[in-house]
């Protein structure tokens, strides 16, 4: 299998934010500048993403980007898929690192498509998952599967 490579610029200055809070952007060519700061809790500024909610989107967005690549092979018709996904910070092994995230995908399929399969879809998207295949953390997953009136 071909490698990807995936490149970004990270840019911090002096006078741009606290030291401390560590303010700074994130680049990536020909895209929307991120600008990224500590988390509330560790003097960030909370109007701003941090790292530890950019690696919760990226696990939940993975899973729905990989579910979504399979539901058409296994005849599941998603309508909808929404997630509210919380990461859990703490001491682990002595050391202060995600111990857990949590993926609560909600899945609304068609009428005519199996709640079953779309259910086994969700451990098939979790094990497909790049980003969940390269994380150290336990992730999670709580799915919820409606299936449509329509």
């Amino acid at each position: 299998m071909p490698t990807h490579r995936f490149e970004g610029h990270l840019v911090w200055r002096a006078g741009s934010g606290e030291p401390a809070t560590g303010t700074h952007r994130v680049e990536f060519a020909g895209r929307p500048t991120l600008e990224v700061s500590a988390a509330p809790q560790y003097r960030g500024d909370g109007t701003k993403l941090n790292p530890e909610e950019l690696f919760v989107a990226s696990l939940a967005s993975c899973q729905l980007l990989t579910y979504l690549a399979l539901a058409p092979r296994a005849g599941v018709t998603v309508l909808a898929y929404e997630d509210a996904p919380v990461g859990t910070l703490g001491i682990v092994e002595k050391k202060m690192r995600m111990a857990e995230v949590l993926l609560r995908p909600r899945i609304t399929i068609a009428a005519a498509s199996d709640p079953e399969a779309a259910r086994d879809l969700v451990s098939r998207a979790h094990d497909g998952c790049f980003v969940g295949n390269s994380v150290a953390c336990p992730v999670r997953l709580e799915p919820e599967i409606v299936r449509s009136d329509a």
